[in-house]
């Protein structure tokens, strides 16, 4: 009997140990309206450009968000270098389907890859994403949080 306890107790103990390499940070929309001028940045640390990454962003609305997409200006900047700036527009439902992501209740979470694939960090140091709004509704409702996820690949 205390044979089959130890197993079960190890196996936690082993998988505890097991380092996560990821970064995850969301911004609160406040009032769920999102303004232009509401532009959230996200911060983190990377050392190892040897490996490969997958940067997701992850946005969470509610049920009554009025379109099937989102139009962000996602910013991104890597140590030493200035803001370089992109437009990104997000699926976030199908007519046929209904919302991406997992919901609960009547919110819903979407995460999506920025890159096609997983991409690489050139220099080690701290890099700033930013995320605003380019809808032409101003302020865009019922988003609540707006964030970036990071993530390094296991090969």
């Amino acid at each position: 009997m205390k044979k089959l306890l130890i197993i079960p107790f190890l196996s936690i103990l082993v998988l505890s140990c097991v380092k996560i390499e990821l970064f995850e940070k969301q911004a609160q929309i406040p009032s769920q309206q999102w303004f232009y001028n509401y532009v959230p940045q996200f911060t983190f640390h990377i050392e190892d450009t040897s490996s490969m990454y997958n940067v997701y962003i992850v946005l969470r609305h509610t049920d009554l968000y009025n379109y099937n997409n989102i139009w962000l200006r996602m910013g991104t900047k890597a140590p030493g270098d200035s803001m370089q700036f992109q437009n990104m527009n997000l699926v976030l439902a199908h007519d046929a389907m209904g919302w991406e992501g997992s919901g609960m209740d009547d919110i819903y979470e979407v995460r999506k890859n920025i890159s096609r694939g997983p991409a690489s960090f050139k220099k080690p140091g701290d890099y700033t994403f930013s995320i605003a709004q380019i809808m032409r509704e101003n302020p865009l409702k019922y988003i609540l949080n707006v964030g970036i996820r990071v993530e390094k690949v296991k090969m």
